[in-house]
């Protein structure tokens, strides 16, 4: 397709979107009371005459299994709030106690499993970010910042479940069914001092019946993820932060071992160390933060995955440091291209770096969302000592629409000692974001577009043209319910490297559209949806050649009223391989150059994940390259008592290319021991037969209160090996303990 006409379609799509409708429909409103000295016994039974004697928010309507349908169980919602603290009672009636669902109590676990209530604050009233919070009936607590953007309506797209706020909660479960109160301090959110008036929005799942319920927003192009779908919370007045000042410092200690192959003797080491952390509220929504030698010692292990393509894997941030102000940072939603990914500051090939200090400044000014980031790593081994900088800023405008701007830099000290010398590399981008939830009527539609270029100093002297150093790319998204779609054209330069980003393929074109109808089927008693779609990719070189295409046919992805699913997929894949591909990287199993076509089915099931054994298992088999492939992946959970999850993942490949082959094995198992919600013991054991490295990571966490922590952690990696009996490679524990203190 040529891309001018590609373009001038797009700017008919966008004249749509800027034209579509200006009206919605009438927010819901909820009042927050004042206590004015009224003291709350904060135990989840709401029976105080304060509670009791202020009027309730219900109204709760259905988006499964009948959009729009009457709940079958009623939700009644209050707030309060004094100076200091927010406070959130929910009575949530139930008319089968004995049915409810409530096996976690881990921080931050996934709550799929339970009977649950969330919700959701926009305290800067903008539509466009929130805070996410979320328990079940025995007071687990979940929290998360969540950013809007090009993403399904009604999705988890935005959700960035790593964030960890300072709150509280309790529950009572009753004959009624089951409470909750809540208090949320104001030092824990960043907000508008100006106005009385935050989103809002509250949603409960009822899992037995695997029924979704929403305050308002309850179509399913909507939801709780969406804050332009909330409601309004009024009367907040008056409200303090302190002199908005935080101090958390940690103390660790630590001790390791890891195994000299040269000399065959471990080395040992063992230190005592601590470091600081400093908030301050420039106002109620702008913070300025100061890291000092920070440690990331309690930070969970990333997943192990075994790689069989030509391209890099790309793993989640899990370090706090930089999960504060994610939602500002993201840079054009589901278009691929990150031209800031924090896991290049302090982490190399996955091994951590030293942050000797870092400080940030993160928030808003009226309509304009800053972000401002400066890390200083230390020199380790062979690594020199680097200075990261990374700077976003945002300017909204209309209702959903906003026009942004990136830029990072990247200076390594002595830079000669890099592979590709140069001391500074600076990156910059633009990204356009222009979205309606009033499309021809209340459809959702968003366009996208970005630009993003980089210093020429380090890359090929011949190489000085800004389209070989850059990426750019538009998109059309329709994210609705039944019928969805998208379209989205892309090009990467020859030579686009961003140095504190992350990139896996680089001279191409592309154009990626799809299809999709998932209907509900609310008059059955066995389906509750079924999903079709088609999905298109077509990758060219900048020189036209066709290098990937793809095309997959999703058949049929049902899910049933019970919680189970089925799931059948065929897809067809075209490659060109202009060089030959190492697949395990060993020269083992080579694959040479030409033009490949393969044809790949799968085919999944799931049981209901409320169940206490519940199980998945997906099998795809078709060509790879010379040969065929079979994967074969299984996970199995027991929950045999509340607090108790133990669950195992075995992925099996079996590869054919030519006249060789060879099979993979990767093992996951995961045990959790959850005490109370503050308690909590788990390990996480995996292995795989191509690196042949069996790896645990332990980890008790103790909330004494919230925002002081204590951490024990211990890691233990061995190597298999066919000359030798396992051996251990490198053992460590460390003890972190963690105060917040705020003025």
């Amino acid at each position: 397709m040529n891309s001018t006409k590609l373009i001038i379609g797009f700017q008919v799509c966008l004249s749509l979107i800027l034209h579509a409708g200006l009206y919605g429909q009438d927010l819901k409103e909820l009042a927050a009371i004042p206590l004015n000295g009224e003291k709350l016994s904060l135990d989840g039974k709401v029976d105080e005459g304060f509670w009791l004697n202020m009027p309730a928010s219900g109204g709760f309507r259905m988006q499964e299994p009948i959009e729009g349908g009457t709940a079958t169980e009623k939700t009644e919602i209050r707030i309060a709030y004094d100076e200091k603290n927010i406070y959130i009672s929910a009575i949530l009636y139930d008319s089968e106690p004995s049915g409810i669902k409530a096996f976690q109590r881990r921080r931050d676990a996934s709550l799929r499993t339970d009977d649950r209530f969330m919700w959701i604050m926009d305290t800067f009233l903008d539509r466009r970010r929130a805070y996410f919070f979320e328990i079940n009936p025995r007071a687990l607590r979940g929290d998360g910042l969540l950013a809007t953007g090009q993403g399904g309506g009604g999705g988890r797209w935005g959700l960035n479940k790593d964030w960890d706020g300072i709150w509280n909660a309790w529950t009572h479960i009753g004959d009624f069914g089951w409470s909750a109160e809540i208090r949320i301090p104001f030092q824990t959110l960043n907000f508008d001092p100006e106005t009385d008036t935050w989103g809002i929005n509250f949603q409960r799942t009822v899992r037995r019946k695997n029924e979704e319920l929403l305050w308002t927003g309850h179509k399913r192009n909507q939801g709780i993820f969406r804050p332009q779908n909330a409601g309004n919370l009024t009367g907040l007045k008056d409200l303090s932060q302190g002199i908005g000042l935080e101090v958390i410092p940690y103390a660790i200690g630590d001790a390791s071992r890891s195994y000299d192959e040269d000399n065959d003797i471990y080395e040992k080491d063992h230190t005592v160390d601590g470091g600081f952390d400093i908030n301050y509220n420039i106002t109620p929504s702008l913070r300025a933060s100061f890291t000092y030698n920070t440690d990331f010692a309690q930070t969970e292990v990333d997943d192990r995955r075994i790689n069989l393509t030509r391209f890099p894997l790309r793993f989640p941030e899990k370090r706090d440091f930089f999960l504060e102000g994610s939602s500002i940072l993201q840079f054009a939603p589901s278009s691929g291209v990150d031209p800031y990914f924090s896991r290049r500051i302090g982490l190399v090939g996955g091994v951590p770096i030293p942050i000797s200090y870092g400080g940030r400044v993160l928030g808003n000014v009226g309509d304009n969302n800053i972000a401002v980031i400066h890390v200083r790593t230390s020199k380790q081994d062979s690594i020199n000592a680097e200075d990261f900088t990374v700077a976003r800023y945002r300017r909204n405008f209309g209702k959903e629409s906003s026009v942004g701007f990136v830029y990072t830099r990247r200076s390594t000290e002595e830079g000669e000692s890099l592979a590709d010398p140069i001391q500074d590399r600076h990156t910059m981008g633009v990204d356009l974001s222009l979205n309606t939830s009033q499309f021809l009527g209340s459809n959702v539609a968003q366009f996208s577009a970005f630009f993003i270029t980089h210093n020429p100093a380090y890359l090929n002297e011949d190489s000085t043209s800004i389209l070989d150093r850059s990426t750019r790319g538009i998109r059309l998204n329709f994210p609705n319910k039944p019928w969805g779609g998208w379209v989205s054209y892309r090009e990467f330069g020859d030579y686009y490297d961003p140095a504190v980003g992350f990139n896996r393929r680089n001279n191409f074109r592309r154009l990626q559209p799809g299809i999709s109808y998932a209907p509900l089927f609310e008059k059955s008693n066995v389906i509750r949806e079924i999903e079709w779609s088609i999905y298109f990719e077509h990758l060219m070189s900048l020189e036209n050649k066709l290098l990937t295409q793809n095309l997959r046919l999703k058949l049929a992805e049902i899910r049933f009223e019970s919680g189970e699913r089925f799931e059948f997929e065929v897809s067809r894949n075209f490659e060109f391989l202009d060089e030959d591909f190492d697949i395990l990287r060993d020269e083992s199993v080579i694959v040479s150059p030409g033009n490949y076509v393969n044809w790949q089915y799968e085919v999944s099931a799931s049981t209901a994940s409320f169940r206490k054994v519940s199980a998945w298992l997906s099998y795809e088999a078709g060509g790879f390259w010379t040969g065929n492939i079979k994967e074969t992946q299984l996970r199995l959970t027991l929950r045999p008592i509340p607090g108790i999850n133990l669950s195992g993942e075995y992925t099996h490949n079996k590869v054919t290319a030519g006249h060789s082959g060879f099979e993979t094995n990767l093992v996951q198992v995961d045990l959790g021991f959850d005490l109370t919600p503050d308690l909590s013991f788990s390990s996480n054991i995996q292995f795989d037969d191509v690196s042949d490295i069996i790896g645990t990571n332990s980890r008790m966490r103790w909330i004494i209160t919230p925002g002081t922590d204590v951490f024990l952690v211990y890691n233990h990696n061995w190597q298999n090996s066919s000359e030798r009996s396992a051996y251990t490679l490198t053992q460590g524990v460390a003890l972190k303990a963690v105060y917040t203190h705020r003025f």
